[in-house]
C-alpha cells in the first residue's frame, strides 16, 4: 500500500553494529522494503514473418513429423524405431543392438556434442534456435495461444482485464489444447519403449501399466510445464549451453547482430523523412525487435548470453527497413568482425575455414567414419563363454577328463541363426554335446557345452583352448579363449 504524500519515505538499510544489534528507523519512519530480487516479468512475444520464422517452422515440422512418426513405422514385423529394455535389445531400423553394443551409442553421443561444437563455431546457436525441443515445443505452445488469446497486445489486455466470459473460455481452451499437446508428446515418448500400437490398445482398453502412466504423465506434464510457463527461463537459468557457449565463440562466429555503425543514433521519425537531415542512424527506435524476442532481450544492447540465435529480431527489422524504404540487414545474420569492418559475404565465408573450424571438422568425420565402419563390419553374432560354476572339473570313469561351459550367443540378425562349434588347444579335446546350434532371429540364447579330454594328454592344471564359432549362412567366425582345467 502506497503511503500518505504527507509521510516521510526513508529507506532503511539492514546493518548491524559491533554489538550486534539492528539499527532502529527513525521514530515516525515509514520503512520501505527493498527486494534484493527482481520479479519475474511475463513476455509477450509478438509473432513475426519472415525467411527466419519459415525456417523455424520448417525445422518445427520435421523434427515433430520425425518424433511423432517414427513408432508408427513398421520395418517387417516389428516397429523400425524401438527400444525394447524389458527383452534389452534396441532396434533402428535394420539395426539390432544389445547392451554390449553400448560403445555405439558413446560414439553417437561424442558426435553429437562435436557438431554441436562445430556448428556453434560457425553460426552460433543455430540448435538453441531452430532445433532444440524445448524452442520447438515454446512455439507450438506459443501458436497455440495466439490463437485463443491473440497476439501480443490483445494478449497483455486480456491479462490485465478483469475475468468475464470471453476470458474464460479463451484461457480454458488453451490450457486444454496445451495439456492435450503434451500427453500426446508423453504418450509418443513412452512409445518408443513400449510397442506404441501395444500402448495404444492399452489406453482403449484402460489397462495401463502404473510405469508406463508414470512416464506418460512425467514427460507430458514437462512439456507442458517447460514450453508453456517456463519458456525462457529454460534457456536463461537452467540449460548450461548458455554459459560455456562463449568458449566456443569468437569473432568470426555467426551471430545474430545489430549494425549500430548504421543504426545510430537511433530516432522515430516520419517515412517521408530524410534521416540524414535530421543526423539520425537507420534505426527508427521502434522496438519491435524487443517485442519479438523469445526471451525478450534487447538485440541492439550487443551480443547477450540470452540470445538463442533464433532471428525474430532480424526478421521484424527487415520489415520496418521495408516499410521504411532503407536497405535491409540492419539486425542480421553475421560476424563481429564483419559488422565492424564493412566485409561482404564472401570475405565473411573465406574466415569461416578457420583453425578450430577444421579441428572440429576433421575429428567429427574421423568418429563418424569409425563409428560408420564399426556398424558395417559388426558379426551377425556376439558370442559370450563363460565356465559352468557348479563344478570346475571332472573325471569320468575310464579317466576321461570333463568340462562344462555355458556358450551364449546372441544374434544380432533379423533371420535365423545356425552356428557350428569346435574347440581347440589340447590334443583330443572334443565337444560331445550338440555341436550344431540355432539362434531365433534377433534373439539370445544360452547353450551347455560338455568338453572332454582323452585320459594321459595333459598334464594336471589348467590349459588355454580356444572356441571356434563358425556362422554356417555365412563367412563370419568367431574365436573366444578359455581355460580347460585338469583335476590332480
Amino acid at each position: 500500500m502506497k503511503p500518505p504524500e504527507s509521510a516521510p519515505r526513508t529507506v532503511i538499510p539492514i546493518a548491524v553494529s559491533k554489538d550486534t544489534s539492528p539499527i532502529s528507523p527513525p521514530e515516525g519512519a515509514s520503512p520501505v522494503l527493498v527486494s534484493l530480487y527482481e520479479a519475474h516479468q511475463k513476455i509477450y512475444p509478438r509473432s513475426v514473418s519472415g525467411r527466419f520464422a519459415r525456417l523455424r517452422w520448417a525445422m518445427v515440422f520435421f523434427t515433430q513429423l520425425l518424433f511423432y512418426g517414427l513408432p508408427w513405422l513398421h520395418w517387417g514385423e516389428r516397429q523400425a524405431v524401438l527400444f525394447d529394455l524389458a527383452a534389452r535389445r534396441f532396434y533402428i531400423f535394420k539395426l539390432v543392438l544389445y547392451p554390449q553394443d553400448f560403445i555405439y551409442l558413446t560414439g553417437l553421443l561424442v558426435i553429437s556434442a562435436l557438431s554441436l561444437f562445430l556448428f556453434t563455431a560457425v553460426a552460433g546457436r543455430l540448435w538453441c534456435g531452430y532445433a532444440c525441443p524445448q524452442t520447438v515445443y515454446t512455439e507450438i505452445f506459443m501458436w497455440i495461444e495466439r490463437k485463443t488469446e491473440g497476439d501480443r497486445i490483445a494478449h497483455m489486455r486480456r491479462d490485465e482485464g478483469p475475468w468475464n466470459w470471453d476470458k474464460l473460455w479463451r484461457k480454458s481452451l488453451k490450457q486444454v489444447l496445451w495439456l492435450a499437446v503434451g500427453l500426446w508428446t508423453g504418450f509418443t515418448f513412452v512409445g518408443y519403449f513400449t510397442p506404441i500400437h501395444v500402448l495404444a490398445g492399452e489406453v482403449a482398453q484402460w489397462s495401463f501399466g502404473s510405469w508406463e502412466i508414470f512416464w506418460v504423465l512425467f514427460y507430458g506434464f514437462a512439456t507442458y510445464g517447460n514450453a508453456g510457463y517456463m519458456r525462457e527461463q529454460v534457456c536463461m537459468h537452467m540449460c548450461p549451453y548458455a554459459r560455456f557457449q562463449s568458449a566456443m565463440f569468437d569473432k568470426d562466429t555467426l551471430i545474430v547482430g545489430y549494425d549500430q555503425a548504421r543504426g545510430e543514433p537511433r530516432g522515430s521519425r516520419s517515412r517521408k523523412a530524410d534521416p540524414a537531415q535530421l543526423a539520425l542512424g537507420a534505426c527508427i527506435d521502434c522496438n519491435l525487435c524487443v517485442h519479438v524476442c523469445p526471451t525478450g532481450i534487447d538485440i541492439r544492447e550487443g551480443l547477450q548470453y540470452e540470445c538463442i540465435g533464433c532471428g525474430a529480431c532480424a526478421d521484424v527489422c527487415d520489415e520496418v527497413m521495408d516499410k521504411m524504404d532503407y536497405p535491409r540487414g540492419l539486425v542480421k545474420y553475421s560476424t563481429q568482425n564483419a559488422i565492424q569492418n564493412g566485409w561482404s559475404g564472401s570475405e565473411i565465408f573465406r574466415r569461416v575455414l578457420r583453425a578450430r573450424v577444421l579441428l572440429y571438422t576433421v575429428i567429427l568425420w574421423l568418429i563418424i567414419g569409425i563409428v560408420g565402419f564399426g556398424l558395417l563390419a559388426r558379426p551377425p553374432f556376439k558370442v559370450d563363454v563363460e565356465r559352468d560354476r557348479k563344478s570346475l572339473a571332472r573325471e569320468l570313469p575310464g579317466g576321461v577328463i570333463e568340462n562344462v561351459f555355458r556358450l551364449q550367443i546372441m544374434n544380432v540378425t533379423e533371420s535365423e541363426l545356425r552356428v557350428h562349434v569346435q574347440v581347440d588347444g589340447l590334443p583330443g579335446l572334443k565337444v560331445v554335446s550338440d555341436e550344431d546350434l540355432s539362434v531365433a532371429p534377433a534373439q539370445s540364447r544360452w547353450f551347455v557345452l560338455r568338453l572332454q579330454l582323452p585320459p594321459g594328454q595333459a598334464t594336471p592344471g589348467s590349459h588355454p583352448i580356444h572356441f571356434e564359432i563358425d556362422g554356417q549362412d555365412d563367412t563370419t567366425v568367431l574365436k573366444e579363449k578359455a581355460v580347460f582345467m585338469v583335476p590332480h
